[in-house]
C-alpha cells in the first residue's frame, strides 16, 4: 500500500452496530431483530446457507436494499457514529463513505483512468482537480490495489478489456478516491479462477489496515483464510459472532456446528 495513501484514509475508521434490526420484502421477514457490533480494521464474514439473510445484511450498511421496492425496515445501524435510517441521512454521502463491491466485476465501459474518477466525478458537486491531480489519484488508486504496474501504460484503454481478476481490482480501486471508512463485499470471488481469488484475498488482507470490511461468503475455506471474525446467520437471525478461529474450531451452538461440517446449506 502507498504511504500517503495509508495515512490519508487511516484518520478514523468505524465499526458497525446494529440494534433491533428487522427487514420485511413485502410480507416476508428477511431479518429478525439483528443486533451485532463488527469491529472497526478488520475483515468479518458473513456466512450461512442460501437464503439466510447475509446478503440482505451487508446491502443494509448502505441502504441499497431500498432500491428493491416494498421494502420496510425497522431498528438502527449506526455507522460513522450515526443512525444511517435517520430521516435525515443523505444516501449519497452514506454510498460514499460505504463502498461496495459486487458478486461479478462491473467496470464501466469507458477507460481505465475514467473508470477510477467516475466514483469520485457522480459524488463530488463541482470536480475542481486539474490533470496532475487526476493522474495522481488514479496512480495512487491503482498502486493500492496492486494493479498499477499491469495497468499503466493502458489507462485509456476500454476497462472490459481486463482480466476478470483486474476488473475486481478495478472496482474496487473506483472506491478508493472518495475515501471511504467501510468496505462491503458481496461474495467478491465467485467469478473468479484459483490464482485470481488467491490474489484477491491477498488485497482484502491488506485493505483492512485502513477499512472496516463485511465480506458475504458461501466458501468456508475463503472464510477461514480472510476474515478474523466470522457471523453465522440462519433464518435472517445471527446465531453465532465470534473469532474465525474459534467458530470454526470450537463452535458454541449446534447450528453452527452443523453448518460448518456440511450437515446442511
Amino acid at each position: 500500500m502507498m504511504p500517503n495513501a495509508v495515512n490519508t484514509l487511516r484518520e478514523t475508521v468505524y465499526g458497525i452496530q446494529t440494534r433491533g434490526l428487522n427487514l420485511w420484502y413485502g410480507n416476508f421477514q428477511a431479518l429478525k431483530d439483528v443486533t451485532v457490533d463488527i469491529r472497526p480494521r478488520l475483515i468479518t464474514s458473513l456466512i450461512g446457507p442460501s437464503g439466510c439473510g447475509k446478503t440482505t445484511l451487508l446491502r443494509c450498511f448502505n441502504r441499497i436494499n431500498e432500491r428493491y421496492g416494498s421494502v420496510t425496515t425497522t431498528g438502527e445501524v449506526t455507522i460513522l457514529g450515526k443512525n444511517i435510517y435517520a430521516d435525515d441521512v443523505s444516501l449519497s454521502e452514506l454510498r460514499k463513505s460505504v463502498g461496495m463491491v459486487f458478486q461479478r466485476p462491473n467496470p464501466l465501459p469507458i477507460s481505465i483512468y475514467k473508470n477510477v474518477l467516475f466514483g469520485i466525478r457522480t459524488h463530488t458537486r463541482r470536480f475542481a482537480f486539474n490533470r496532475r491531480q487526476r493522474d495522481e489519484m488514479v496512480e495512487r488508486a491503482l498502486r493500492d490495489v496492486q494493479l498499477w504496474d499491469e495497468v499503466k501504460d493502458k489507462l485509456h484503454t476500454k476497462a472490459t478489456r481486463l482480466t476478470l481478476e483486474q476488473q475486481q481490482k478495478l472496482c474496487i480501486a473506483r472506491l478508493l478516491p472518495l475515501k471511504p471508512r467501510v468496505i462491503l463485499m458481496d461474495e467478491p470471488c465467485s467469478a473468479l479462477d484459483a490464482e485470481g481469488t488467491e490474489r484477491v484475498e491477498t488485497l482484502i488482507g491488506e485493505l483492512k489496515e485502513i477499512f472496516t470490511i463485511v465480506i458475504v461468503t458461501h466458501n468456508m475455506g475463503q472464510a477461514r483464510r480472510v476474515s478474523d471474525e466470522c457471523i453465522f446467520m440462519l433464518l435472517g437471525e445471527i446465531i453465532e459472532h465470534s473469532k474465525t478461529a474459534d467458530l470454526f474450531l470450537n463452535p458454541q451452538k449446534p447450528q453452527t456446528e452443523m453448518y460448518i461440517e456440511g450437515r446442511y446449506g
